[in-house]
């Protein structure tokens, strides 16, 4: 019986390696690093974080889509959903033929044009265990990229939810990834799960838990959030604590501490333990690039962050979140995004494009670039060069900080 489940790729780097250079490199990039994440050129001086863009688990997935291409090159392709959260990313796909279904939460739906003939590959993100039941039914192919650092949030979830706990998840509901969460829960046979999107929205659930608010409250707040057939008055009596791993990680944890002391005040310290678990679920890439973030504004001397991603990207939006309290922070989709006299930008807390006019004024300036998880160096280069441009300047012209035409250019 031929094989039709593939986790480890197809051995075909060798063949997609120079696509992907040529595709996701960036040459300005690769000089940026070489002068140590900080450069000068003309009115500019350009820090960049230490830790940014593509993670292993993207980097990953985008190079299996690539090989399932190359190793069914005659059959129909189909990604049950963007495969990361870029749209470059997704349009280059689309162009070798691969078709992303639509967003769809009824499966019978998503797949319905699927056959036993065809492919489909599973994104980063994972998919709820209702879509893989029915996929293996229908007998395709299936290429699964879910990303490790999900698979090992699903292992806890289920583990949580087998030993009768209700895995309170720290998500967007609506998010790709804490939809495939969720339903790890469910899996059980008995399980349920309660998602939480803030501190706000824990604070809610914290005052149902000490018993200041009634059961009602949660049911109106978190009905779309939640389990089917939850009830607060069982449900939340024991609890287990994970994220969706692109979330801010020191909201997560404030999160934690904040269900830890309502569960405390409930059911006192010798209670806590068989009542209350917490996992650490932030992935360590999305880890390293806030922690690189965070040092950048304690290091201080910018001002104003580029913040490169997706607007549909979390990771990129935490990013966003870190810096919008310290310094004006743009969250950009690309150099597309860029003008002399205005810039088109994401604010964070909204889902429409603002402009901001004069943003490049007045020089010098201290302009910090990061970018999401989903973001690959080609857009992130992309975005430099258009600043160099705007300025007049080209990459030869960088400079490393502290050689004495720089300073003079600079000051």
């Amino acid at each position: 019986m031929p094989q039709t489940y593939f986790q480890k790729g197809f051995g075909l780097k060798a063949e997609v390696g120079p696509i992907l250079v040529r595709s996701y490199h960036s040459v300005i990039v690769d000089q940026l690093r070489a002068l140590g994440h900080d450069a000068l050129v003309g009115g500019l001086r350009l820090k960049i974080a230490r830790e940014f863009g593509f993670c292993y688990g993207v980097d990953r997935a985008v190079e299996y889509a690539y090989e399932t291409r190359r190793r069914f090159p005659d059959r129909r392709l189909f990604l049950s959903g963007e495969i990361i959260h870029n749209q470059d990313v997704n349009r280059r796909l689309r162009e070798m033929a691969i078709a992303i279904l639509p967003d769809v939460s009824d499966p019978a739906i998503r797949y319905a044009d699927v056959t036993a003939a065809d492919v489909v590959i599973l994104p980063a993100f994972g998919v709820p265990v209702s879509d893989k039941t029915l996929l293996d039914a229908k007998g395709c192919v299936l290429v699964d990229t879910t990303c490790g650092s999900v698979l090992n949030v699903w292992k806890m979830v289920h583990r949580c939810a087998r030993d009768g706990y209700t895995v309170v998840i720290h998500g967007k509901h609506c998010h790709e990834e804490t939809r495939a969460t969720a339903s790890q829960a469910l899996a059980t046979g008995s399980g349920h799960y309660l998602c939480v999107r803030n501190v706000e929205e824990a604070d809610v659930v914290c005052e149902f838990i000490r018993g200041h608010a009634p059961a009602e409250t949660i049911r109106t707040r978190f009905g779309h959030a939640s389990s089917p057939g939850f009830d607060p008055d069982v449900h939340l009596s024991r609890i287990g604590l994970a994220n969706q791993t692109t979330m801010l990680m020191s909201e997560s944890l404030e999160i934690q501490e904040r269900l830890r002391n309502a569960m405390r005040t409930r059911h006192g310290d010798a209670g806590l333990a068989s009542r209350f678990r917490a996992f650490d679920t932030i992935c360590s890439a999305t880890q390293d690039r806030q922690d690189a973030v965070r040092a950048m504004l304690e290091d201080g001397g910018l001002d104003l962050m580029i913040v490169i991603g997706g607007y549909n990207s979390s990771n990129t939006q935490a990013l966003a979140g870190m810096c919008a309290p310290q310094l004006p922070t743009y969250h950009i989709e690309g150099a597309h995004s860029l003008d002399v006299d205005v810039i088109r930008h994401r604010p964070v807390g909204q889902t429409a494009e603002a402009t901001a006019p004069g943003w490049l004024t007045p020089a010098p300036l201290a302009i910090g670039l990061t970018a999401g998880a989903s973001t690959p160096d080609s857009v992130v280069g992309g975005v430099i060069e258009r600043l160099l441009a705007l300025h007049g300047c080209t990459v030869g012209d960088l400079m490393s900080v502290g050689t004495a035409d720089a300073i003079s250019d600079w000051v």
